[in-house]
């Protein structure tokens, strides 16, 4: 079979800052009137690109954009809020989407975030970004008190996997469009949209929430003992991700893991356990604190080798509440990519 083409690129500190928002910035100049460039992202910050998305519609392409109105910090997204929906804006073309919460004890905060990061272009040649990035800052930088909370997104490890696959690029846009026209409520996970499988010709794109099991779980749990599984992770919280990956380890696999610094989006006690399971374990620390936002698992299994990527985390909120993308990909393109950042994180020197 025919390897399927793809479009990768990365931030992080070996490239210039700002490189995959300027990656977004040149497929929106390259979408002629007519066209259409379909976004659905958790923070957004940089109102360049706000700007550029006005002009390409201002020029005859058909946008929609959807941003989560309740980021983790609430006031994140304003400033770009303000510029989209007011005059000279986006009108109906943007949608602030606000999904409903779980009922929750008042010290306790269920709300599902569209925490998707998604970015379909028509032009010059169809595709669909997914991955880690969502552009959260904004040069020159006016507020660098909240890029320290949020991890400047700008210089920190990122990537964005750009599709291909006719089918998938497809099925990603209505993804995004019907998100724009019928924004998900609280019991989605129960649609018929929720758990279906976009099948591409190497490459399956799963969604969350689901009633369903979890897909890249699922998946794993099928994995031969022998195997060899790396994961690069920004957030491992959950228990429940723990047992994945400890039972993965008791069944014989090789099991690594890349993961963010702070002590937020990995505790220390995930990482006790992790370790007392025989797990290589390591956290990536920058020198100038650069966040770590990767999110991939590279599995090889005999003479198999899988990619798994999107915009998901190993934490409760992104089990069951968020709205999150998966790519599991036997594209061998994919795999060697992702494997070579692996080995750039692999001999930093934390």
């Amino acid at each position: 079979m025919e390897t399927v083409p793809v479009e990768i690129y990365f931030g992080g500190p070996h490239q210039a800052p700002g490189h995959l928002r300027d990656v977004l910035a040149a497929h929106i100049t390259a979408v002629p009137s007519g066209g259409s460039i379909d976004w659905v992202t958790y923070y957004f910050r940089d109102l360049r690109l706000a700007e550029a998305l006005i002009q390409a519609r201002k020029r005859g392409v058909q946008v929609t954009l959807s941003l989560e109105g309740r980021p983790r910090i609430p006031h994140a997204n304003d400033a770009v809020i303000k510029m989209l929906s007011g005059p000279g804006g986006l009108g109906d073309a943007f949608r602030i989407i606000a999904i409903p919460g779980v009922p929750s004890p008042a010290t306790k905060s269920w709300k599902p975030q569209l925490h998707e990061k998604l970015y379909c272009f028509s032009h010059p040649e169809p595709v669909a970004f997914i991955g880690s990035f969502n552009p959260s800052g904004n040069m020159p930088e006016d507020d660098p008190e909240l890029i320290r909370e949020i991890g400047d997104q700008d210089r920190g490890y990122n990537a964005l996997v750009g599709l291909n696959d006719p089918v998938l690029v497809e099925g990603l846009v209505n993804h995004a469009r019907q998100i724009h026209r019928s924004p998900p409520g609280l019991f989605y996970r129960f649609s018929t949209h929720a758990s279906r499988i976009i099948h591409g010709a190497d490459t399956t794109i799963h969604f969350w929430p689901r009633v369903s099991p979890h897909p890249v779980v699922q998946f794993l749990s099928r994995v031969n003992s022998g195997a060899r599984i790396r994961v690069v992770a920004s957030h491992i919280r959950t228990e429940s991700a723990v047992d994945v990956m400890a039972g993965l380890a008791r069944r014989g696999t090789t099991l690594e893991i890349f993961a963010e610094s702070t002590h937020r989006r990995v505790t220390p006690k995930v990482e006790r356990r992790l370790a007392s399971a025989g797990i290589r374990f390591r956290r990536i620390r920058n020198p100038e604190r650069l966040p770590m936002h990767l999110k991939f698992v590279l599995v090889e299994d005999g003479d198999h080798a899988w990619s798994i990527f999107g915009s998901f985390n190993w934490t409760k909120p992104s089990f069951w509440l968020n709205h999150e993308i998966a790519a599991i990909s036997s594209n061998p393109l994919i795999f060697q990519v992702l494997a070579h950042c692996w080995e750039v994180l692999e001999n930093e020197k934390c």
